[in-house]
Formats: C-alpha cells, structure tokens, sequence
C-alpha cells in the first residue's frame, strides 16, 4: 500500500484521462494504479493524496471520517470580526449550509511558493490571507464561502489534510512523495 502526497499545480485536473487539452495528473505522476483520494479544483492549487488502496482512499476522502482540510486563501479585503464570525458559523450557500469550520485570519505563509501566472494585483483593493478548516469538502465550498461574506476569493491553496501538511513536507508544484498513512493522525 502506498500514500502519495502530490503538490498539485495551478490548472491542473484531478485526473488522470486528459480533457481538452487541460494538463492533468498523469503529467506528474506516472505510478500505476493510483489514484486521488478527493478533489481539488482546476483552479485551485496544493496537497492532494493519492493511494493504491481502496479503503485507505476512502477513509481519506469520504467527510464521514472527519479528515480535517486546511486552505491557505487569499481574499480580495480585510475581513473585520463580524466576517470572521460568519466564515466559522454554518454558512447557508443556497443548496446547501455548511458545517461550522475554523477561520482565521494569517500573513502570507513564508514557505509558500509564488503561483504561476501570479494572481492579479489591484493598488486600489488591499488583499488578506485565511486559513480555513473544513470538516466537510463540497464542490468549491471554500470559494463560496467567501464569496458569501465579500471576501472572492483570489488564490485557494490546500496545505493539509489530517496530520499530513505541506509545512512540514515542503514541495513544490509538481512535485511529489510517499508518506506513511500513519502520518494522516498525527
């Protein structure tokens, strides 16, 4: 059994079968037969594992197994506490409402890496960091979530998943290794 911790790049699908041209997995990655243990959005950026064991991929990625995901966001405005409450209460996206999460606000992560294409920058509108904990893991929850409150999102980078964090195993886009299921506890 193998547990692959992947730095998924920019524009990059969560896939291995190409679509459209668009880059995917299976242009990092060339180990047989594994595979994503959840999602993360084309436009999204970060930590992804993938596995050869069915069971491990599902304890992982279904949100009955309460693995807790943190993303690093950086949001167009500075939230005031009334914001941050909100982030953190459950959150009524319209087909949904969200379980309730920690939100805080952060600097800028020094080991983070600058992305590719940058985002934009606007001299008018200042911009803020979060990290946010979901227990739960719906389709662009994080970037409706912010949208919600008035924060759009700018760049979404998943930097942990459980006990397993880009922090402490620190590489770049494209860039992978193997870790022990054993870490995803800790």
């Amino acid at each position: 059994m193998s547990l692959i911790l992947f730095n998924k790049p920019f524009q990059v699908l969560c896939q291995f079968s190409p679509q459209d041209g668009k880059a995917t997995l299976a242009d990092h990655l060339r180990i047989p037969k594994i595979y994503p243990a959840g999602r993360l959005d084309y436009d999204s950026e970060g930590l992804m594992l993938l596995t050869d064991d069915g069971k491990l991929q599902h304890a992982i990625a279904h949100p009955d197994h309460k693995a807790g995901k943190t993303y690093l966001v950086q949001v167009e405005g500075i939230p005031d506490a009334e914001t941050m409450a909100r982030l953190q209460a459950p959150l009524n996206l319209g087909d949904f409402v969200t379980q309730p999460c920690q939100a805080v606000r952060i600097a800028e992560p020094e080991w983070l890496w600058p992305r590719n294409p940058p985002i934009r920058q606007r001299t008018d509108q200042p911009t803020s960091w979060l990290a946010i904990t979901l227990q739960e893991g719906k389709n662009r929850q994080v970037r409706r979530m912010t949208a919600a409150v008035g924060l759009p999102t700018l760049r979404l980078v998943r930097s942990a998943i459980g006990g397993i964090s880009l922090a402490t195993h620190p590489l770049m886009p494209g860039e992978w290794m193997e870790v022990s299921p054993k870490d995803l506890n800790r």
